[in-house]
């Protein structure tokens, strides 16, 4: 079998290296190989690996930080598989940090209930694991395509038969386009944190293979669910300072010097991310938008560079002493929960496409990710979907729509806008800007209407011209950014990391994870509808 791999990321090395010993595997990556947001990782990996640790709190975690709507079985998947994989990583040569006496160190971060988190160079777990992957991957007989951009999958449709994936449409590093034919396609791609003004992603994340899989006709779960991290250093690019930094006993301080996070939810700094990130955006709009600080001073200079040395010199570079003076930090675009609708072994809803990582939505994170659980689900649905490869072939068949609301037809409720505000010129930086006043931490009927008007008129504008890749990433944003407006208009309710000012209690109605598909051609928008059913 000739399997084409997209995207070189934990997600996609791993499903390349496991794959390989028994398919025909193309690895292709729009950047150089490693340059993803497993690079930047800094936490680490969940996993109940103590003997004062049980998988069983793992999963009642990952269930009580997803706010009601993650899928119980594959969260059992992944908690009791987990420790198995994480010491598959070890004998690739992935080295964590350890204590002393030889045994793993561990740390703690929001929302678990022990210490479970393992790392790697302190703060450097994501750059280490990719190293050790990399490695491995290239000792392999395994065909790579770097700086190869994936425009669309190639979609086969016979009469009586359901569509097959059978490969994808490129453009290589020389500007020319290609074909490559598979027998089975895996988006490994990650997710789309370009989307919004102020991200810890980098430069790649433009959500290209999830766009590719919605135009293809696959159906996608949990799209309005962006997780804001709390913390990152409020100074341009937005550098990641890691959660493992408040579980290591930093705290939050408003201008003033207090904490207020301790006003906010009973586990002050170590809540959940989006209770915490609201509590920063609610201090900040308290103070007139300023930063607030985070305040390590009491662990001291030698603790902080020890552990955090790669958050020390991002730190210093940027003109703080972190060891004896709080620094500002202010919420950032994260991790994305939703994705390509996904069983427990990759299948989409399409035959031949598969979909892993961040770029897909196995129903482990719900509305709202357990901290240090993404790498985690990476490894083990990556492991998996490379072994269902062997199996029988089965694509997921999504709920039938259910009768809870109406399709969101979103021509026929659109507000007009002034003149001044439809006219506004497209560019990444006007719609990274709107995603993040409207889409953003709080949402509301209002702003996110706006936002599809714009949205609406922009991705007309861009059918219109000749585009580079760089014009294809922002076509690829736009589609998901109209699919993530529709499914938050649609959701009306404050659940996880979807805020609704305008709906601000849960509503038991919408206690369910909802998949959609589009029910015409991307290129219909605003036309276009979009259909909801349950996961």
């Amino acid at each position: 079998m000739r399997v084409v791999v997209i995207g070189t990321g934990i997600a996609g090395l791993i499903t390349a290296y496991r794959a390989s010993a028994r398919h025909e595997v193309v690895l292709v990556t729009k950047a150089e190989l490693g340059e993803s947001n497993t690079r930047y990782a800094q936490g680490g990996i969940a996993a109940a690996m103590f003997p004062d640790d049980s998988i069983s709190s793992h999963i009642a975690d990952t269930l009580r930080a997803g706010a009601g709507l993650s899928d119980r079985h594959a969260v059992e998947v992944l908690c009791t598989e987990g420790p198995m994989r994480v010491r598959e990583l070890i004998s690739l040569g992935v080295e964590f940090d350890r204590i002393a006496n030889g045994e793993l160190a561990r740390g703690h971060e929001a929302a678990h209930s022990h210490r479970r988190v393992l790392h790697a160079g302190g703060d450097a777990t994501g750059l280490a694991i990719e190293v050790a992957l990399l490695r491995a991957v290239r000792a392999l007989a395994v065909e790579m395509h770097e700086h190869t951009f994936v425009e669309d999958l190639v979609v086969e449709a016979s009469a009586g038969l359901a569509p097959r994936v059978v490969g994808v449409t490129a453009i290589g590093p020389d500007g020319a386009a290609l074909t490559i034919d598979a027998d089975a396609v895996i988006i490994a791609s990650g997710g789309a944190g370009q989307l919004f003004e102020h991200t810890t992603n980098p430069l790649v994340t433009t959500g290209d293979g999830v766009a590719a899989a919605l135009r293809a006709g696959a159906a996608v779960s949990d799209i309005e669910f962006y997780q804001f991290h709390p913390t990152s250093l409020a100074v341009p690019g937005n550098p990641l300072i890691s959660e493992a930094v408040r579980g290591e006993g930093a705290v939050l301080l408003d201008e003033n010097g207090e904490r207020f996070m301790l006003a906010v939810h009973p586990d002050a700094e170590l809540a959940p991310r989006d209770v915490v990130a609201r509590g920063i955006a609610a201090a900040m709009e308290r103070q007139g938008g300023r930063p607030v600080m985070l305040d390590a001073t009491a662990r001291g200079r030698d603790f902080l560079a020890e552990r955090f040395p790669g958050i020390t010199r991002v730190v210093e570079a940027a003109g703080f002493d972190w060891g004896a003076e709080p620094i500002p930090v202010t919420p950032a675009a994260h991790y994305w929960m939703g994705g390509v609708t996904t069983d427990d072994a990759g299948r989409t809803s399409l035959a031949g496409l598969y979909a892993v990582g961040e770029a897909a939505c196995t129903g482990v994170h719900g509305a709202n990710r357990l901290a240090s659980n993404s790498l985690l689900e990476s490894l083990v649905f990556a492991w998996r979907a490379a072994d269902a490869l062997d199996g029988p072939e089965r694509p997921l068949r999504p709920a039938a729509p259910v009768e809870l609301a109406a399709p969101v037809e979103l021509v026929e409720t659109k507000p007009l806008l002034p003149v001044e505000l439809v006219e506004t010129p497209f560019t990444r930086e006007s719609l990274q800007a709107l995603m993040w006043n409207n889409v953003g931490l709080e949402r509301s009927a209002d702003g996110l209407l706006e936002a599809q008007s714009l949205v609406d008129a922009w991705r007309a504008d861009l059918l219109s011209r000749e585009l580079s890749i760089r014009g294809r990433e922002d076509t690829n944003l736009l589609d998901l950014a109209w699919a993530i407006i529709a499914a938050a208009l649609w959701r009306e309710e404050s659940r996880g990391a979807h805020d609704r000012t305008d709906f601000p209690e849960q509503n038991e109605v919408f206690a369910h994870s909802a998949t959609w598909t589009y029910t015409a051609p991307v290129a219909a928008i605003p036309e276009v509808l979009m259909t909801e059913a349950v996961r």
